[in-house]
């Protein structure tokens, strides 16, 4: 027989466990998309701890819709080479052009990063950031409900070595520390200058330049490198979200090691 409060226990005790282990961590990510996936990814290969808080209940960013709801994506060479290291199937469309199935590619990557110990938190959103001598240091958290509904709850805090922004055009980290801290980022205004139109070529490219840490110990990728640092959107081309990925957590392996 199945008891009904052996398996609420069971969820509850497990749950527990894991917000436990994420307390403190080398690296914490918000937002669980193509970039913030591949981040997370390699930080894990590297034997860093690791935490995505996603504050929809389902990860993968803009991915799954591909183009307009038309679930395929679009990769160059470059970046295929990272889905090919994951298993992840890509048809070659022209030179430089392949088309990949959007769900496949989430569910890749989403298995890839639990397999090498990464743990997500779903349902989760960033209200604050922790700062500590003008570093940023970990993140303020709350659940995604209680921010929809705009409950008075008071929030829970996680340290983490590095922050890793991949909110994607919304930069929503790097929008709280500008607000609240003080702390001026590493833009020709100190303040995040906005993305500009779409411009795939150049958003493909810069993404990648526009990858950096944004102030001390806070790291932007993806979208949200282009946001803060007034680059182009680039559309359903998902080359430079992996490859942006990849380099936020070489980055930060380097400063880590």
């Amino acid at each position: 027989m199945l008891d009904e409060i052996i398996i609420s226990q069971a969820i509850i005790d497990t749950y527990k466990d894991k917000l436990v282990r994420v307390l403190d961590v080398d690296v914490a990510i918000c937002g669980a998309g193509p970039s913030g996936l591949v981040c997370a990814i390699t930080l894990a290969k590297a034997n860093k701890k690791v935490v995505i808080f996603e504050k929809k209940l389902s990860i993968g960013g803009g991915m799954w819709g591909g183009g307009m709801m038309f679930n395929e994506i679009v990769v160059q060479d470059k970046a295929k080479k990272i889905l090919d290291e994951f298993s992840i199937r890509t048809k070659s469309y022209k030179d430089n052009y392949y088309t990949a199935d959007a769900v496949e590619c989430v569910c890749g990557l989403g298995y890839q990063a639990t397999q090498r110990g990464v743990i997500i938190i779903n349902g989760i959103s960033v209200e604050d950031v922790l700062v500590r001598e003008d570093k940023v240091c970990g993140l303020v958290i709350n659940w995604s409900a209680v921010n929809i509904a705009n409950l008075h709850v008071d929030p829970l805090t996680i340290r983490a070595k590095f922050v890793v922004d991949a909110t994607g055009h919304a930069c929503e980290v790097v929008s709280i520390v500008e607000k609240k801290s003080g702390i001026k980022v590493k833009t020709k205004t100190g303040k995040i200058l906005g993305e500009k139109s779409m411009w795939a070529d150049l958003a493909e490219s810069m993404v990648e330049s526009n990858t950096k840490e944004v102030c001390p110990g806070l790291v932007v990728c993806g979208m949200c490198a282009n946001s803060v640092f007034g680059s182009f959107r680039m559309g359903p081309i998902f080359g430079g979200m992996l490859l942006s990925g990849k380099r936020a957590a070489e980055l930060i392996i380097s400063k880590l090691d």
